[in-house]
């Protein structure tokens, strides 16, 4: 990740996520990605190493996981999901395995199940 996120502004931006929720609007796009890049710089801090690659598009991905390095084409071990999934497991308001059972989580790989290392307490 390029750019380390204050805590402030993290915090700030999953607040304005989760309270554009509530009030069943949607949030701004800055917001939305903002949140989604914390929650992925908590989970490199939580959880740190080179062989899981987690991927939030069009916002962000990270290597995570300790386990062999991967430096070339597409990782052995890829998860990804939309914002609005990442956001809820990362927080704990959907547990990884209903959102893999319902389909909104797509991993690949023996070390591709994040049920270890979420949810992340931001």
């Amino acid at each position: 990740m390029a750019r380390k996120i204050d805590i402030v502004d993290g915090r700030a931006a999953l607040g304005a996520v989760r309270d554009a929720e509530a009030a069943g609007t949607k949030p701004t796009r800055p917001e939305l990605a903002t949140a989604v890049r914390y929650l992925l710089q908590l989970l490199d801090e939580k959880a740190p190493g080179n062989s899981v690659e987690v991927r939030v598009p069009p916002f962000g991905a990270v290597q995570v996981i300790q386990g062999p390095r991967h430096t070339r084409g597409t990782p052995p071990n890829v998860v990804e999901m939309d914002a609005a999934t990442w956001i809820a497991v990362a927080t704990g308001t959907e547990a990884w395995a209903d959102a893999a059972t319902a389909g909104r989580v797509h991993a690949s790989g023996t070390r591709a199940d994040l049920t270890g290392v979420l949810p992340l307490r931001p």
